[in-house]
């Protein structure tokens, strides 16, 4: 029986993590059976804390401002930079469609205003629960009371068809949906085509016609997308470089203190029967790469990394196991190396260890950060597991 041992990333604790083991176990599982998946679970021991309460943090910057204005870019890039505005600001659309509004004048008495029938929808939609949005975590329920009662809503409406302002609430509610993930920075967001799939969903039940989620404002919305993700990412340089995040924290803490974290993935493999895969995310690629480099782990016969930063550290002299251009000792197993193009935080190695390691790309169709975070929920990152498993 092959053992499987799960390394989770950054940032990751519990329940967090409960939650991401049992989703990888359910996808290998589901395209092979009688696998052991054995989590590793070293954020509870060895992830970094605040000791002082947060003592170190400094105050937070307010919103930047002046930033230029990039092309709107096109295709699946230009579809992600859309959704990136939208997971910075899920209202967004709503706002352009209320900004091109012409001035709809003086009602007439007994004119039925035209976002009534939506609004209704979306209270229908509130008082169904989260269940029409499961895969995107809680909160739809919230989330269509909110934008049933915007004050926008009524000069949008006057700007679009019922179908437009129908899918242009279905993009807002799944927006705001992933955003809530990200701000609790789950290790568990859906990709693009589950994105994709519940906003047809929504919109369908908000009354649009099939096969309109991307139409629309999408080309408004395209014109502000490289700003709106220049400032999300700007927002989120703070969580990302500063060790006061336990993101960051946990891996400036692996590289100055790792070797408990990787003595007890050792004594962790030594207890089980061969064969024995390693796959980590994020940094766990990283400590299973220091694992594997630093002394011979003969029941393991093969790595998987997922968004890692390993090659990255090695080439950049960081890697506390191996220094450039040292090669790749010969008792590394084969090594599975997958990375989301659009993943900031993933890396290729195969240029680094020729015919040592294998980079197959995986496309989450998300932008990043959300693209860090998409591996376990895409389904082709377990089948090219599932291919090479001993």
């Amino acid at each position: 029986m092959t053992a499987v041992v799960f390394i989770h990333g950054t940032g990751v604790r519990e329940p967090g993590f409960s939650a991401l083991a049992g989703r990888v176990s359910a996808g290998l599982g589901a395209l092979r059976d009688g696998l052991r998946i054995v989590p590793y679970y070293w954020g509870g021991a060895h992830g970094a804390t605040l000791a002082a309460g947060g003592a170190s943090l400094p105050p937070e910057a307010g919103a930047s401002r002046g930033l230029a204005e990039s092309p709107a870019p096109d295709g699946d890039d230009g579809t992600a930079a859309a959704w990136a505005a939208l997971y910075t600001d899920p209202y967004a659309e709503l706002a352009l469609a209320a900004a091109g509004a012409r001035s709809a004048g003086e009602r007439p008495p007994g004119h039925v205003p035209p976002e009534q029938q939506l609004q209704a929808r979306l209270a229908a939609l509130a008082a169904g629960g989260d269940a029409p949005a499961a895969e995107l975590g809680p909160g739809l329920a919230r989330a269509a009371g909110d934008l049933a009662r915007h004050p926008l809503l009524g000069r949008a409406a006057d700007a679009l068809d019922a179908g437009d302002l129908a899918t242009l609430a279905a993009r807002s509610l799944t927006a705001r949906l992933v955003a809530d993930l990200l701000d609790a920075d789950s290790p568990l967001v859906p990709d693009g085509d589950t994105r994709d799939a519940v906003t047809a969903r929504l919109a369908g039940t908000l009354g649009a016609t099939p096969g309109g989620t991307e139409r629309g404002l999408r080309s408004l919305l395209l014109r502000t997308a490289g700003s709106a993700a220049s400032r999300a990412v700007v927002r989120r340089r703070r969580a990302l470089t500063q060790a006061a995040h336990p993101a960051a924290g946990d891996i400036l803490r692996y590289l100055s203190r790792g070797a408990a974290v990787r003595d007890d993935l050792r004594a962790l493999v030594a207890g089980l029967q061969p064969p024995v895969v390693l796959v980590g995310h994020s940094l766990g690629g990283i400590i299973a790469l220091d694992t594997l480099v630093s002394a011979p782990l003969p029941a393991v016969r093969l790595l998987v990394t997922a968004g890692s930063q390993g090659p990255f550290l090695y080439e950049s002299g960081s890697l506390p196991s191996l220094e450039h251009p040292a090669p790749l000792p010969p008792h590394v197993p084969a090594w599975l190396n997958l990375y989301d193009p659009r993943d900031l935080l993933g890396y290729a190695g195969a240029g680094l260890f020729p015919g040592r390691v294998t980079d197959v790309a995986v496309d989450s169709r998300q932008p990043f950060p959300a693209a860090h975070s998409a591996y376990w929920t895409n389904p082709a990152v377990y089948r090219h597991i599932v291919e090479r498993l001993p």
